[in-house]
């Protein structure tokens, strides 16, 4: 089962750990020729092809694969946005439950990323180390003794780790308490980014929370301060939850039971519309307005997505068959029993 289809009621919808790596041998990749991204991407696939973990990945290049395929690993977090628009050679090789993807030519040689679904953030990091240590078994990193790993940017340097949740947080959005969160993250070497990592923009009240410091901290340090960080935002919105006045939680179930009736009904629908009707019918499995689904509700955002659409069309649509498209999903899915 992929991470994003298992069904979830709580705040936190995943984990995530990733290990950014550069080859000693290999300049980075700011100054990497082709042949040289070449030879690179052969020889961490080579070296995981010698590991008993083999048979569980494939791989796939990046520059051979269709557009919409491309947009479609984008939208299920297998490559990041920088790799989807890098103009060099690249590739991805993914495990077959998506669990873990090796991206390479990326901002750095190798980025290995690992996600499990809801909280798990140890089993996401002890993942990623075990294919890290496999891989350098046979490769070696660029790596000084004072520094830790080097990588393309600074701010990666160390432990190479960046960890992240992603949380869903309608009540913060609401009472516009998520603006104060970047302050204060900062304090704690911590940020917060949109649904798709730096850059993105929050969809359907969905955020990450990651660490910003890898310099001078070990591995569990990172991890055990963004848990707690974490915690005390899952406290915040918990707590918005039971402070709602009586008319208040009577607007927000006014506002889930409509939800669900237009995403039961609708003929027609955007992205962002259909990623806030699915927010608000999330947070009604998450307080008890109705009971906890069958489904991923994360996993069917992801799927209104263009790409996705697409790809479960078998053809490109138009602007209108994927507004008709998305609907007709869209309805299935909410009448499913729970």
């Amino acid at each position: 089962m992929k991470w994003y289809t298992t069904p979830e009621s709580e705040i936190i919808i995943s984990s995530r750990t990733r290990l950014a790596r550069n080859l000693g041998k290999y300049s980075f990749s700011a100054l990497l020729s082709d042949d040289g991204c070449r030879g690179m991407i052969r020889d961490v696939a080579g070296a995981l092809e010698r590991t008993p973990l083999s048979a569980e990945f494939s791989y796939t290049d990046l520059n051979e694969a269709a557009p919409v395929e491309l947009q479609s690993m984008l939208e299920r977090h297998i490559i990041s946005p920088f790799l989807l628009s890098s103009g060099g050679p690249r590739g991805v090789l993914v495990k077959d439950d998506e669990s873990v993807c090796i991206m390479l030519g990326e901002e750095d040689h190798i980025r290995i990323q690992s996600i499990f679904a809801g909280d798990d953030m140890d089993s996401a990091f002890d993942l990623a180390d075990k294919i890290d240590n496999l891989i350098e078994e046979t490769l070696e990193y660029a790596f000084d003794k004072d520094l830790g790993y080097l990588t393309s940017c600074p701010t990666n340097a160390g432990t190479g780790l960046r960890a992240s949740y992603m949380l869903h947080l309608p009540l913060l959005e609401r009472t516009g308490q998520i603006k104060n969160l970047p302050h204060s993250l900062g304090k704690f070497g911590m940020t917060i980014r949109g649904i798709y990592g730096e850059g993105s923009e929050p969809r359907g009240s969905i955020y990450q929370i990651s660490n910003q410091i890898t310099l001078g901290k070990a591995e569990q340090e990172i991890i055990a301060a963004l848990k707690n960080v974490t915690k005390q935002i899952i406290d915040a919105e918990n707590a918005s939850r039971r402070q709602l006045t009586p008319h208040q939680h009577s607007v927000v179930e006014d506002e889930i039971h409509r939800s669900y009736g237009l995403l039961a009904n609708c003929r027609r629908l955007t992205v962002n519309e259909g990623m806030t009707l699915l927010s608000n019918l999330r947070l009604g499995y998450e307080i008890g307005i109705f009971k906890n689904p069958a489904i991923s509700i994360y996993n069917v955002m992801m799927n209104i997505h263009p790409a996705n659409l697409q790809k479960e069309a078998g053809r490109e649509l138009s602007d209108e068959e994927m507004l008709i498209k998305r609907a007709e999903y869209v309805r299935g899915i909410v009448h499913k029993p729970a």
